[in-house]
């Protein structure tokens, strides 16, 4: 790798130069950052609108301002720049994010000589250990080419899988040496520290050895498209490991965080507003071929919440009456589909799925073949056609679930309903939709050949009561925007932090006094002291921001950046100027409001025959006049 981009490693240099991050805050579109988590829609003037990725929720909250570089999520209250969205999604440290985004942006980083890194970081690490998982790929891949790789090939072929698929899915071959990739790897610069730490080699009595060795390997990529770990099966009688051995718990690679084939089903997914699980990377592969570009795959865990979220925040959607139910309340307005085998096991995976704290609900729904053939032996068997029909023949997930419970009792004595019932009333207590249950109440008792709807409904609702709650608390209630007086301010400041270019200069006139709310009155010394907004006008919008934020007290900064992407009420770009002057108008008119009924009290306690008499009352016609050539001027 070129000395120039290579990144530095911990202890060669330490901080990153304010110069260069101030650089990649600037060149980095925030708006493709968040894109590649986050389904983003036009939400007004200069702004985007989506599901936010850090708590689940009905309709999009999260918004995001390219203009400024900044997003915020008025649900929960995360907010930031780039650097912040990259720290908190993907669990970096500062100086991993600031590098991971100039890699994006194709700008060198400059590091402090002597420095020492911040606590718990590493400068570059998370870099090196991507770069490393690149150069195994490629590796694999090469190798697959080679006759050690026969076995590979002949089980890709004998699952119809040809050449073309391999390379769409990047399968590649892992040699049967002890040390072969070791050796490869250490020969392009990585050191012991770091592939030990990035999980492609494993440590033994005598030292590292490769982890992988004579298996098919498959990459697992990050919705980004960057490999994070690898999928290794069997094809040896003589291997003693487990048929699939998968990467390690990693710095890159938590397993209950990544789904094998969502960056290449991500698009299709955001658009058909669905996604088929299975099982395994050839069910992805067979989908995939077969048209059912939305199918993704666990990598050795059941599918959970943190799966869900990545889920959600590609399907997108505004949730409603046609999403799909989220434990916390949150929803996904598109359809999941789990495949399962038809067999014992196809079945138990998917009263799992179900019992995940129900991680979807109304629009969740089970494929299971009958026959107990996973995708990919169905595509071989019977075609591509069979594996769409398998999806299309969905059914829902409480329907199969309800019915898998009955189907272990006998439901043609009494005694056996009566357990039957026992069994499956919980069940549909659990269903957390509330319109949803009552429906199952009386499919419940029509699968049971009870007359007697009375007794299931009873069974569900006692079962119902003696569940716990299982709801997060509440988060804490959002400061009240009734106040009128606070509804100004809030506007004004929003106007002044989007667009200060727009600002009529009276607005640096005000003093420190000049807002009633302690929180907006704290941002207005923050603008105050970055310069104001005659300062912001020469430094555009994104820089004006960091800058108000940097002068900020810490426990402020979420609430400028919340102002600062916060939507505007005027949609139409030429009515912008309009809308700003008037909303800044209506502040000033409110600060002479205030000041003259401050001096008319003033003049009502003092004594006419009061040497300071007069000029109060001058300063008093003056403020009149100003507020009527204000009004004038609206």
């Amino acid at each position: 790798m070129p000395e120039e981009t290579r990144p530095r490693l911990a202890g060669v240099a330490g901080r990153i130069r304010r110069e260069d991050v101030e650089a990649v805050r600037e060149r980095v579109r925030i708006e493709e950052v968040v894109g590649a988590h986050v389904t983003l829609r036009a939400g007004g003037v200069g702004s985007l609108k989506g599901l936010c990725p850090f708590h689940d929720e009905k309709s999009p909250s999260f918004n995001v301002r390219p203009q400024v570089g900044r997003y915020h999520c008025f649900g929960c209250g995360e907010g930031g720049d780039a650097i912040d969205f990259v720290q908190k999604i993907d669990g970096l440290g500062f100086t991993e994010a600031v590098e991971h985004l100039a890699g994006r942006v194709g700008l060198t980083l400059h590091y402090e000589e002597g420095s020492a890194p911040r606590p718990g970081e590493e400068p570059g690490r998370r870099r090196r250990l991507l770069d490393a998982h690149k150069v195994a790929e490629e590796f694999f891949r090469d190798q697959m080419a080679t006759p050690g790789a026969r076995a590979g090939r002949a089980f890709l072929a004998e699952r119809g899988f040809d050449k073309a698929a391999a390379e769409q899915f990047g399968v590649g071959y892992a040699p049967a040496g002890w040390d072969v990739l070791l050796r490869h790897l250490r020969g392009r610069g990585f050191t012991e520290a770091e592939l030990t730490a990035s999980g492609l080699v494993s440590q033994g009595q005598r030292g590292i050895y490769d982890r992988f060795r004579g298996r098919l390997v498959w990459p697992i990529r990050e919705v980004t498209g960057e490999t994070v770990g690898f999928g290794a099966r069997r094809l040896h009688e003589d291997d003693n490991g487990p048929k699939y051995l998968n990467t390690p718990e990693t710095v890159l690679y938590r397993k209950s965080h990544v789904l094998y084939g969502i960056d290449l089903a991500k698009r299709e997914i955001a658009r058909a507003k669905q996604v088929v699980v299975v099982e395994g990377y050839t069910d992805v592969m067979a989908m995939h071929l077969s048209g059912v570009g939305t199918a993704v795959a666990t990598c050795g865990t059941a599918f959970g919440p943190d799966h869900a979220r990545i889920v959600r925040r590609l399907v997108g959607g505004a949730g409603g009456a046609g999403g799909v139910q989220l434990a916390s309340g949150g929803s996904v307005g598109g359809e999941v589909i789990f495949t399962f085998d038809g067999d014992a096991a196809g079945r138990a995976a998917a009263l799992k799925a179900f019992g995940e704290d129900q991680t979807f609900g109304a629009q969740t729904f089970v494929a299971v073949e009958p026959s107990g053939l996973d995708p990919c032996e169905l595509r071989q068997q019977h075609g591509p056609d069979a594996v769409r029909a398998l999806v299309a023949g969905r059914a829902p997930l409480f329907e199969f679930v309800v019915r898998s419970t009955l189907d272990a009792h006998d439901l043609n004595t009494a005694e056996g309903r009566v357990a039957a019932l026992r069994s499956a009333a919980p069940v549909v207590a659990s269903i957390r939709d509330t319109a949803l249950r009552p429906e199952y109440t009386r499919l419940l008792a029509g699968w049971l050949g009870m007359d007697d709807g009375r007794a299931v409904r009873e069974a569900v609702a006692s079962a119902g009561r003696g569940r716990p709650a299982g709801r997060p608390a509440p988060a804490a209630p959002r400061p009240d925007r009734s106040d009128p007086v606070a509804q100004v301010e809030r506007s004004a400041l929003e106007a002044v932090l989007q667009h200060p270019d727009l600002v009529p200069e009276a607005f640096d006139g005000l003093g420190a006094d000049a807002f009633a709310i302690p929180a907006h009155r704290a941002v207005h010394e923050a603008v105050r002291a970055a310069g104001g907004v005659s300062l912001g006008r020469a430094r555009g919008a994104a820089g004006w921001v960091d800058a108000v934020s940097e002068e900020a007290a810490e426990p402020l900064r979420p609430l400028v950046t919340e102002l600062s992407v916060a939507e505007l009420p005027t949609d139409r770009a030429d009515t912008l100027a309009g809308y700003v002057r008037a909303v800044v108008g209506r502040l000033l008119e409110m600060g002479l409001t205030r000041s003259i009924a401050d001096l008319r009290g003033r003049l009502q306690r003092t004594d006419p025959s009061d040497p300071g008499y007069g000029a109060l009352f001058a300063d008093l016609i003056d403020l009149e006049a100003r507020r009527r050539a204000l009004r004038e001027q609206g």
